[in-house]
């Protein structure tokens, strides 16, 4: 979780930095919202080969090297000079993530049983929040505090402070992770039997196909289509809440990342106690459905929140507990529905649908921002609707087929 922690912090900062940066370098929301935006496009295309090559190598050296060349781009960002080298260091730190946050899922199905899934999955999705719950006030401190300390401006120092923790953090992965139980020296061998034992029962419950058969299954583009809804409105939110909370009046940048953790300090409390009931209900479908629902309601009360600051963080509150929670709930699924052979490549198909939604809802909203009248509340409606249409799509699913 500490490392997904990281990843999220380093992938988002730039929505802090975008209030001083922006204004330092001339970006426009545009500029901004394709340069938030262009990280998915090489998150992307290197998302499935990274994950497959982490079946190949395993889970312990791939994961390290994720985490080592992204903290480094995220710290080089601190050199940006203008448009292009924006452009730039944003892509190449997508191409560095690329395959971190599926790997982590496959390397958690490696190691849990589905019954505990739920919970294990709501833990790092809790990642999340708490990183909006940190890195918010530390990012807006950062701004405000170190700004032209040793010759560098506040969001250089956000970039280079932020960043280094993750490097660290992949140098410890290497000689921490275990790619298997068969490989913890610290679990008995009868643990490491009994844990064998466990996934040879539940991996036979759907059939084993290989990665190229699980591309002509139904199953696997219905879970990438809702994990587009959820990617496009959780990151509209998140690249573009500090900017919305200083339009709604949050003050200076210290109040805008203090204001910004209230949402994520809710969505912990919610996340966990959807986590605990989906395991201990066996249910996946009404806990998948209903926080899309409440995310999409979120979306449209901040919109219709007439600028009230109050309101404003009313909605984005719901915003992000809704769909944070649907995140953590989804990704019991495709350990359910997708074979063994199919799930290194599948799981990494399906957040690459994340990587679409993430390009396509921050660059839209500063687009439209840019050049519709009132845009910010078209672009944020349009979220509300793709998030509908998300839960509409979980419905499709049998219940017996992934309420296990």
């Amino acid at each position: 979780m500490l490392c997904y922690l990281f990843a999220y912090i380093d992938r988002v900062n730039v929505s802090f930095a975008k209030m001083s940066m922006a204004k330092d370098l001339q970006f426009s929301d545009s500029v901004y919202g394709f340069g938030a935006s262009i990280f998915f496009i090489g998150y992307f295309f290197l998302e499935v080969p990274s994950n497959l090559i982490l079946d190949r190598v395993g889970a312990r050296l791939w994961l390290s090297r994720i985490m080592i060349s992204w903290g480094a781009i995220s710290c080089a960002t601190l050199f940006v000079q203008g448009e292009t080298s924006f452009y730039i260091l944003r892509f190449l730190l997508g191409v560095a993530e690329a395959g971190f946050f599926p790997g982590i899922i496959y390397f958690l199905t490696i190691w849990y049983p589905s019954k505990l899934r739920g919970r294990i999955m709501a833990a790092l999705i809790c990642a999340i929040p708490i990183s909006g719950l940190i890195g918010g006030p530390v990012s807006g401190w950062l701004l405000d505090a170190l700004h032209q300390v040793g010759g560098l401006t506040g969001w250089q120092w956000l970039f280079l402070v932020e960043g280094f923790p993750s490097i660290l953090l992949g140098i410890a992965c290497l000689f921490v992770l275990r790619d298997t139980p068969e490989q913890a020296e610290w679990l008995s061998p009868a643990d490491r039997m009994r844990l064998r034992q466990i996934k040879a029962e539940e991996f036979p419950e759907v059939p084993g196909h290989s990665f190229r058969h699980a591309l002509t299954s139904p199953s696997l583009w219905k879970l990438t289509f809702v994990y587009f809804s959820l990617g496009a409105g959780f990151l509209g939110i998140a690249f573009w809440m500090p900017t919305l909370l200083k339009e709604a009046g949050a003050g200076s940048n210290t109040s805008i990342g203090l204001l910004s953790a209230i949402p994520h300090l809710f969505s912990i409390v919610v996340i966990m106690a959807a986590g605990w009931s989906s395991d201990r209900f066996r249910e996946r479908r009404l806990h998948l459905v209903v926080p899309i629902l409440v995310g999409a309601l979120g979306i449209v009360l901040a919109v219709k929140s007439g600028g009230d600051l109050h309101r404003v963080l009313v909605g984005l509150t719901l915003g992000v507990a809704g769909i944070s929670t649907a995140v953590a709930t989804f990704w019991t699924l495709p350990g359910l529905v997708l074979g063994p052979q199919a799930l290194a490549g599948g799981l990494a198909l399906i957040n690459s649908a994340l990587a679409l939604g993430g390009f396509a809802a921050p660059f839209a909203i500063g687009w439209l921002r840019d050049h519709v009248v009132d845009g910010g509340s078209v672009a944020l409606h349009s979220l509300a609707g793709i998030l509908v249409l998300g839960a509409a799509m979980v419905l499709t699913f049998r219940s017996g087929a992934v309420n296990r």
